[in-house]
């Protein structure tokens, strides 16, 4: 029971980071109706970044989380003015094209630049002890950050001016337009608000899983996954899916070998699309 506990703590707080992974994907979607496969080379950069920086500068990683935030933000902001905005209208192939060459882009680049040699960032803030549980401290504290992460992301979307133009683009953009929101500068924004989430995302990861440039793309998976459970275009659904994912990673591998899990994962996956699309928190448009 001991180990069973342990393993749901340990697996709750890994959820708190995919939470903050998934928000980044189903804001892009209910805002905008894109699906962003760009998202796990994203946070593949956010991972490196954090790993450059703490490399080049000695700083503190989650001092260098905030730059890969901001750097984050201005990245999603380019690749929907350059990749996104002449297709936002079209149908979703086009959307989903456009995302997906933004993928391999990231990816050729990563792949001539660091190669796919695993990276670690050599950080350690030591273990946290509750009797018979013993907790890593950088996760415990990347659990904390992702926790701020998304109150942080709730009182923008529900007490500022920028976040009721997100909503309200999101809900009908052409209403908006006529009340004087300039949606195109909020879906860049949006776009850029996704973006800085999975770059947060891959610093935080970053600082207890070693990495490589296509590491991404499992974590852009489990999105897809929290996403769904969470209900797609519901940020703060995302984060409950995030928890739910999070624990079953760690309990399924107490039960059955450890290559069960994608398996259970992706099974869950397409019973939430069969008995609840909408997902288990509700869709928002």
């Amino acid at each position: 029971m001991d180990f069973i506990l342990a393993s749901v703590i340990d697996g709750l707080l890994l959820g708190f980071v995919y939470g903050v992974a998934a928000m980044g994907l189903t804001l892009i979607w209910g805002v905008m109706n894109v699906i962003n496969l760009s998202h796990g080379p994203i946070i593949a950069l956010g991972m490196f970044g954090v790993y450059l920086i703490f490399g080049a500068f000695s700083l503190n990683p989650y001092v260098a989380i905030l730059i890969v935030a901001v750097l984050g933000l201005v990245l999603g902001v380019a690749i929907y003015y350059v990749a996104v905005q002449r297709v936002i209208n079209a149908p979703h192939l086009s959307t989903l094209l456009a995302t997906f060459s933004v993928n391999m882009i990231i990816i050729g680049l990563g792949t001539a630049i660091f190669s796919a040699s695993p990276r670690n960032v050599e950080f350690s803030l030591g273990s946290l002890t509750l009797g018979p549980i013993t907790l890593l401290g950088t996760r415990v504290v990347a659990a904390f950050a992702a926790m701020l992460v998304a109150g942080a992301l709730y009182l923008f979307l529900y007490r500022t001016r920028y976040g009721r133009y997100i909503r309200a683009v999101a809900n009908n953009r052409d209403a908006a337009e006529l009340m004087g929101v300039p949606s195109n500068r909020i879906l860049a924004l949006s776009f850029g608000l996704g973006t800085m989430l999975a770059a947060i995302a891959g610093g935080l990861i970053a600082t207890f899983f070693p990495f490589t440039i296509l590491a991404g793309g499992a974590y852009e998976l489990k999105s897809f996954v929290i996403g769904v459970l969470g209900g797609l275009g519901n940020p703060i659904g995302a984060l409950f899916g995030g928890l739910i994912l999070g624990v079953l990673e760690g309990i399924i591998p107490t039960f059955m070998p450890t290559t069960w899990v994608p398996v259970v994962e992706f099974l869950l996956f397409v019973l939430i699309l069969l008995v609840r699309p909408q997902g288990l928190f509700g869709a928002k448009s």
